[in-house]
């Protein structure tokens, strides 16, 4: 019986030394055909937006070196601001890809060159794209645009590819997106670029203001607190005497589980159509006060937007205002109990206007107290965005 299980268990030994034998066999083999069979591959066009083209996304950072919408594979190459990707896979190290994106009406056509320094890795190459920024400035609807892109690898053709894009409109603020189906990522600064202090009309504005002698001068920060606030009331002075309408319309037709955006009109279709709601009248309040040096916050809670500023230099302290009572709007809706609408029987324009001011800084002040904790908390559907100077660095101001 002994002898029986010695005989099994020297079988047994065979057998795994055989094991181990065939299995480095197959691992050396494997290695020298990876080194030395020819590689085959493709390429497909990628990118992080779902297949969509922001224009105000990269207008506002195409003089910066802000990188907002950041790669979503770690080996990359390339300009991530370009928007438009394709997705390979290098043959031997430092393979030598030459890539070539024909012309469409956004862009010229461009051929660039890359290594890859690494063998038989996937990478994410960042395509070099001459943007027709004009074109991009002045799209005002979504326009699908065919993306061809040819690649070679090593000297050997890889053929071509084409995907569809949907070039969204200028309008359309990007807030965010997501990756990996679950992780987002928040681009709420993008409303930075709508705030356009900047605009040619500005100086025509700040001309009204100032004709109405609610204030001499715009001196920004000097000066009290006080004054800084009525330099504030002559903006919204103006601005009211301008006559907007409230239009709640807000929303885009993107309809999508990996982009979100929000419509904004920009200083100059606000002004044109004398029509605003939450989001386009804090953005162009905020264009105001940065034209005469006051520093602007966006705040953003659910479905609402509204504006701030800085009272001081040192931004200890700070106002908020509700800007859709810039426009044509019952304040009894805002203060049902105080019956506002019988108190204004009699008043003068600027006195109405006033009023709508005080209870306009009531209201908001009242809301960032309710929603303090959430408006910084960094979670979705809550922003606080300074206008600071290191905002500008990232993002400018985009205009027709």
């Amino acid at each position: 019986m002994n002898e029986l299980i010695k005989i099994m268990g020297r079988r047994q030994h065979k057998w795994r030394i055989l094991l181990t034998v065939v299995v480095l066999v197959i691992v050396v083999v494997g290695s020298i055909w990876l080194n030395v069979a020819p590689f085959r591959s493709g390429f497909e066009i990628t990118d992080e937006l779902g297949g969509n083209i922001f224009p105000s996304s990269i207008l506002s950072v195409a003089t910066t070196d802000a990188q907002v919408i950041v790669p979503v594979d770690s080996m990359y190459v390339g300009n991530p601001k370009s928007c438009i990707a394709i997705r390979i896979r290098s043959g031997k190290a430092y393979s030598k890809v030459r890539v070539e994106v024909a012309e469409t009406p956004f862009f010229s056509r461009s051929v660039s060159e890359f290594v890859l320094a690494k063998p038989r890795t996937q990478y994410i190459i960042y395509l070099d794209i001459i943007w027709n920024y004009e074109a991009l400035k002045n799209n005002n609807q979504v326009e699908p645009v065919s993306v061809a892109v040819t690649a070679e690898m090593n000297g050997k053709d890889l053929g071509q590819r084409v995907r569809t894009f949907s070039v969204r409109s200028i309008n359309e603020c990007l807030l965010g997106y997501v990756t990996g189906g679950t992780k987002f990522h928040d681009t709420g600064i993008f409303f930075a670029a709508y705030v356009n202090e900047e605009n040619p009309m500005i100086d025509k504005l700040l001309r009204e203001a100032l004709n109405t002698r609610i204030v001499n001068r715009f001196l920004g920060y000097q000066g009290s607190p006080e004054a800084v606030d009525k330099q504030v009331y002559a903006l919204w002075n103006v601005l009211q005497k301008r006559n907007f309408r409230y239009s709640s319309v807000s929303n885009t037709s993107l309809s999508s589980n990996v982009v979100f955006s929000q419509r904004v009109r920009t200083f100059d279709d606000a002004l044109e159509s004398s029509q605003i709601n939450c989001v386009d009248g804090s953005v162009l309040f905020a264009s105001l006060l940065c034209a005469i040096n006051i520093e602007p916050i966006l705040v953003r809670t659910p479905g609402h937007m509204f504006v701030g500023y800085y009272t001081d230099t040192n931004h200890k302290n700070m106002n908020f205002l509700e800007t859709t009572m810039i426009g044509d709007v019952d304040l009894n809706d805002f203060f049902p109990d105080e019956q506002l609408d019988s108190t204004m029987v009699g008043k003068s324009q600027n006195q109405m206007s006033r009023i709508a001011f005080d209870k306009s800084k009531e209201y908001a002040n009242k809301k960032y107290k309710e929603n303090e904790e959430g408006i910084h908390s960094g979670r979705l559907n809550y922003m606080f965005l300074e206008i600071s100077k290191d905002v500008r660095r990232k993002i400018q101001p985009i205009g027709k």
